[in-house]
């Protein structure tokens, strides 16, 4: 068996996985970020052992624990390098859980462990050269190459979300302007739609499905009010459609890819949006003569986290 831990900013989920990707119990408790990360470390534990002895197995019949972080991590050493959800710089993360449970541990970007889960159990399952792009709050990205993870020479690589394809009307998070995901995120969204509205944009329903409150409007709403012929949101999807075709042919033009999978929050508006999203790359390519990869829907939903987790060691070996 494989455990699984996906370490997010709010919550510390964990797994015990099968080697055909089965989730056989998982248990979940909050991160409680801001903490000084030995307490952390501690809950992780107590989940992990909690979980072998809901299935009643014991460390014997563990081959290898993976975790899955929001960040840059070393994917063999299992050093956290850089987790700004967890104020973590430079952690041991791997070594403090491998020295309890005497396992090797492995830890990696959790847009990769994703992008691991659908190529282990899901939408790219068995396929060799694959990219996975999960839009919501920004924009994470993982790599397959020739079946195995990609994170470049220092672990810092995939980061799509931070590749300028433009200039925007704010500056991204990084300190940079025109990231991919400052103009085709879940949040470039809702930024771009209530500043047109703030600007005084004419008869549109948005406000009001928001029950009058701007603060209120999300991307479900404007992808809703697109669907149903209003204006603006129809203006909206179409401005974040372009900026996320112009991300994506990037992306196929360097690595010919032979899918992309699209996951995260964006990604329950379904085929409605990849539709629009590959028609959209389809004129943009390089070469019409050459068959692109295609764009599909994630399929393991919030599940990814724990199956690429725990399949990291088995992938990287």
């Amino acid at each position: 068996m494989l455990i699984g831990v996906d370490l997010g900013g709010t919550n510390i989920k964990v797994g015990v996985v099968d080697l055909d990707g089965k989730i056989h119990y998982q248990n979940s408790r909050p991160t409680y970020a801001g903490r000084d990360f030995q307490l952390i470390i501690r809950d992780m534990i107590e989940q992990i052992e909690d979980a072998m002895d809901c299935v009643n197995i014991g460390v014997k019949d563990i081959k290898s624990i993976g975790i899955g972080v929001p960040g840059i991590a070393e994917a063999h050493t299992g050093k956290v390098i850089y987790c700004t959800n967890l104020s973590w710089y430079n952690i041991p993360l791997g070594e403090e859980i491998s020295r309890h449970f005497g396992k090797p541990v492995y830890v990696e970007n959790d847009a990769t462990v994703a992008a691991l889960a659908e190529y282990v159990a899901g939408s790219t399952k068995g396929i060799k050269n694959s990219v996975f792009l999960t839009i919501g709050t920004g924009i994470g990205s993982g790599i397959i190459i020739n079946h195995k993870i990609y994170s470049g020479s220092h672990s810092a690589g995939s980061e799509f979300g931070h590749m300028i394809i433009g200039e925007n009307f704010y500056d991204c998070n990084c300190g940079a302007n025109g990231c991919f995901e400052t103009l085709a995120s879940a949040t470039a969204l809702i930024r771009y739609t209530k500043k047109r509205i703030e600007e005084g944009y004419g008869d549109t329903n948005i406000v009001r499905m928001a029950n009058g409150n701007v603060e209120g409007i999300d991307a479900k709403i404007i992808f809703d009010a697109a669907k149903a012929g209003d204006s603006l949101g129809i203006e909206a999807v179409n401005r974040m459609i372009k900026y996320l075709s112009i991300g994506i042919v990037n992306i196929m033009n360097s690595l010919d890819p032979d899918r992309v999978v699209i996951g995260g929050g964006v990604s329950k508006a379904g085929e409605y949006f990849i539709q629009q999203v590959d028609e959209a790359v389809r004129k943009l390519v390089l070469c019409k003569e050459v068959q692109y990869g295609d764009i599909v829907l994630a399929q393991l939903g919030n599940e990814a986290g724990i199956i690429g987790a725990a399949f990291i060691g088995e992938n990287i070996l």
